[in-house]
């Protein structure tokens, strides 16, 4: 009958974990909040967003009806390649859009660093692509013949080892109007400006809006590690002022529209370690819009204030894209508030100096598993105080065990004066039951918010520790950790006093088995916390019941 009920307690263990697998498939990203109230613009007005018959361009006409939507034109051919040290792009004359994106720095495998991490992508894998243009009365990006296309100098542009900037230019005319798409890219920047310059020789005035946006398919995360029931979050992000981190997940873009004009702020696609984001000047008021194009694309992006160009004149209007890893100095500086799209979830605030933390270690020992060490032991010995108290408890409990034993054999089945003879005897004793359970649940944010922190840094990603652990962020390729992991749970199972009701007792005995088996294909960084916690755990809680038995013994 025991090796039934075991038997079951493992079958439903592993349904559950089933079970939380396929929640997370599908509803592990986090609803859109309530749309806050639109800040009107006082300077420049701001145009409503409709489709155009260009698929990937909004209008910024007021008046102008929508148009039915037509296919996007395909990519041109002959790309125009740019590299810098840390990005790898193309553009397409078509439009101007870029198109292709890898990161050198990132490998795509950590046994092939030859291949680098591709972001963006035209429809190889999937679609993901950082589209620009002007539109509106004037916009070329507008004609209903299609978007321009523009002419560079070279098809191949590279940053040299003397070089700081690498400046991209693209031409185009039109109508007596001069347009210079313009990129300007500087050394180990993710970050890339994209300016318009438009050069208005005709006679009328020239009238139009920058756009900016993201469009990408609904495929999976290619940068994901995780196979644990935990689902970093992909989709879209933007900032208000209300909320300077505000999610706009794809199921969000399936039901419905969002359209926002805010001052500044950004607009971003997040997946795991990496994000992209168009950033418009801080002083502009812009129309903040998602939408998903014939093709069931998704678009998140921005329109600007209308640009008045009179004839003769020239003016230049531009944005920041950037295209990269999560690395929270560098985001912080672009725009407020983009570094929170290294999403550490609800404990964000305990998360985050956690990680300053981390980051501090790291800049001494150079190496992220020993940091990780390092941490915990720290943490550890902030919390020692709260953790002593817990294993007073649990070591009392566990020398009064004989005694409630005793009281089993008395009472039967009895359970109320079962019941009545244990808060005699911890009245008596000076022991309070959830003495033990206290202090744990006061540290629970804390190792859910490191939990965030290993989880989501880009930092960890391919980072390695020593031996057969190469790469923090995916799982130990043996099992090693996660099976130590299990003993060490084990081994402080032994030290806790065990619980009266046999049923209860049998279900703790199973828990480092459970554990174990959850604990397989975590990241390597996160076990490694784990086991290192609790062998500190069992040092400290041995110390401790050593020394009230040894109380106890003198008494």
């Amino acid at each position: 009958m025991d090796i039934q009920r075991s038997i079951l307690l493992v079958g439903l263990a592993v349904v559950s974990y089933l079970l939380v697998l396929q929640w997370n498939q599908d509803y592990g990203q986090a609803p859109l909040p309530a749309a806050s109230s639109a800040t009107q613009s006082t300077t420049s007005p701001l145009p409503e967003l409709t489709a155009s018959n260009n698929d990937d361009v909004p209008t910024a006409s007021q008046d102008e009806a929508q148009a039915p939507a037509a296919d996007a034109p395909a990519a041109s051919q002959s790309l125009i390649r740019v590299q810098t040290d840390v990005l790898d792009l193309a553009i397409d004359p078509r439009g101007g859009d870029i198109v292709q994106l890898t990161l050198p720095q990132y490998p795509r495998r950590q046994d092939r660093p030859d291949v680098p991490f591709q972001l963006f992508d035209n429809g190889n894998e999937r679609v993901y692509l950082a589209q620009s243009g002007l539109t509106g009365s004037n916009g070329p990006d507008a004609r209903s013949s299609g978007r321009p296309l523009y002419h560079s100098a070279t098809q191949h542009y590279q940053l040299s080892d003397d070089q700081q900037q690498l400046v991209v230019d693209l031409q185009f005319s039109e109508a007596g109007v001069d347009y210079t798409k313009r990129f300007t890219l500087q050394r180990g920047q993710y970050d890339l400006k994209v300016s318009y310059l438009i050069n208005n020789q005709s006679e009328q005035p020239w009238v139009g809006n920058m756009f900016a946006q993201l469009k990408r398919d609904g495929s999976g995360d290619p940068s994901s590690t995780t196979a644990t029931g935990t689902a970093t979050y992909l989709g879209a992000a933007l900032w208000t002022a209300d909320e300077p981190y505000k999610k706009v997940s794809m199921g969000d873009m399936d039901e419905k529209q969002l359209r926002q004009t805010v001052a500044g702020g950004w607009v971003a696609w997040l997946q795991h370690y990496f994000v992209t984001a168009w950033i418009p000047a801080a002083d502009s008021n812009n129309v903040v819009q998602t939408r998903k194009d014939s093709q069931g694309n998704y678009i998140v992006g921005f329109t600007g204030p209308s640009l008045n160009v009179p004839a003769g004149a020239q003016a230049e209007t531009s944005a920041v894209l950037y295209a990269g890893p999560k690395i929270q100095s560098e985001l912080k500086t672009l725009s407020p508030g983009l570094e929170l799209t290294v999403d550490y979830g609800f404990l964000w605030f305990i998360a985050q100096p956690i990680f300053w933390l981390l980051e501090q270690i790291h800049k001494l020992l150079g190496n992220w598993g020993w940091s990780i060490i390092m941490l915990t032991v720290i943490i550890k010995l902030i919390f020692f105080p709260l953790s002593a108290a817990s294993y007073r408890s649990m070591a009392r409990m566990r020398a009064v065990a004989p005694k409630l034993q005793a009281l089993k054999e008395k009472y039967g089945d009895d359970r109320q004066k079962m019941s009545q003879g244990m808060m005699e005897l911890y009245k008596k004793e000076k022991i309070n039951p959830l003495g033990g359970c206290l202090p744990i649940l006061v540290q629970m944010p804390v190792f859910l918010a490191l939990y965030w922190v290993l989880l989501e840094s880009v930092e960890m990603r391919q980072a390695p520790w020593l031996l057969w652990i190469t790469d923090l962020a995916i799982k130990d390729p043996y099992f090693i950790l996660p099976l130590i992991m299990g003993v060490t749970m084990f081994i402080q199972q032994q030290l806790n006093p065990t619980p009266p009701d046999p049923m209860q007792a049998r279900v703790m005995k199973l828990m480092p088995i459970i554990f174990t088996f959850f604990f397989l294909w975590f990241p390597a960084g996160l076990v490694l916390y784990w086991v290192v916690n609790n062998v500190l755990s069992i040092a400290q809680q041995w110390y401790i019941t050593r020394q009230i038995e040894r109380a106890a013994a003198q008494g």
